[in-house]
């Protein structure tokens, strides 16, 4: 391993090959990659799980789902890059993104979108034909409803984005059992109503970033305690969500209240605080904590349904 150091110093290829590395995965933001894939597998576990099918027997199935999925989420946020090139040189949070850096030309990036796209498109409509047609739905609403058309018109942006990240757990759902059933719309509404109050504590943290890219996200145009109320009524309706899975049994439904409860109790705290950016980091934190934990139990309950 010293060995190896000494030759990537000495030639630069290692540390070169590693900054283009987290500049490929920052363009189509692997984290968004990451955190919509497990809800796109638990979309497509519990379908499995609800219809009495075994998922070892059709891996097909998995593979076609994950890698599509992948490569739409990822080319679509590579295409969000490629949009937003005027306004992220703006933004100090974005400054580093490798289209405001050059790292990647602007046709390079549009090319690899476009195929990324293509190519998860194909893997979804090999898993069914439902799950490719999802697919499509959730590249449009993100792509075009919230990147072209409402982020930088309309307060309402965060709103409309909601619907391209609730559908990732639809694509896994129809890619198993095309006909949607209650289960399948759970997962859209959490994932829905889960957003806002998640972006919209981002938002705070970056309020003076989005003034300065004339970007009209709901803390810059109506202030803090406007949002604060807002988040508030989004977390409440949370609540009877858990309820339409009662299929995973009372220990599910008994942890998802919990979280709804905490999230409803660091909601309210925020009108008291004085310190509304800490408030806000902190609140971010916890959707973060809460969409993972909340997820990730479905996929544990599931099993022993």
């Amino acid at each position: 391993m010293s060995n190896g150091r000494a030759m990537s110093a000495e030639t630069n290829e290692t540390p070169e090959a590693t900054t283009f590395l987290k500049d490929f995965l920052a363009l189509i933001k692997i984290g968004i990659v990451n955190s919509n894939l497990i809800t796109v597998f638990t979309g497509l576990w519990l379908a499995f799980q609800f219809s009495d099918r075994h998922f070892l027997n059709e891996l097909d199935i998995l593979v076609y789902t994950i890698v599509g999925s992948a490569l739409i989420i990822a080319g679509s946020a590579a295409m969000n890059n490629y949009i937003d090139t005027d306004i992220d040189p703006l933004m100090e949070s974005k400054k580093s993104r490798p289209t405001v850096t050059g790292r990647f030309k602007p046709s390079a990036v549009l090319a690899l979108a476009i195929s990324f796209i293509v190519i998860g498109e194909l893997f979804l409509f090999s898993a069914s034909v439902s799950a490719g047609l999802f697919g499509i739905a959730g590249i449009l609403a993100y792509v075009v409803l919230y990147s072209m058309w409402s982020k930088r018109r309309y307060v309402s942006n965060t709103i409309v984005g909601s619907i391209s990240g609730a559908i990732p757990p639809l694509i896994g759902w129809a890619a198993v059992e095309p006909t949607l059933g209650t289960g399948a719309w759970a997962l859209f509404l959490i994932m829905f109503i889960w957003q806002p109050p998640h972006f919209y504590a981002l938002a705070m943290k970056r309020t003076e970033e989005y003034r300065a890219a004339n970007i009209p996200m709901l803390p810059v145009v109506k202030g803090f305690h406007r949002t604060k109320k807002s988040m508030l009524a989004w977390v409440v309706m949370l609540f009877p969500l858990p309820f339409l899975l009662m299929e995973l049994g009372t220990g599910f439904i008994i942890l998802a209240t919990l979280l709804n409860i905490g999230w409803l109790v660091l909601a309210i705290r925020g009108f008291k605080v004085t310190d509304d950016l800490k408030w806000a980091k902190t609140m971010f934190i916890y959707s973060l904590n809460y969409m993972t934990i909340l997820f990730v139990s479905m996929i544990i309950f599931a099993v022993f349904i």
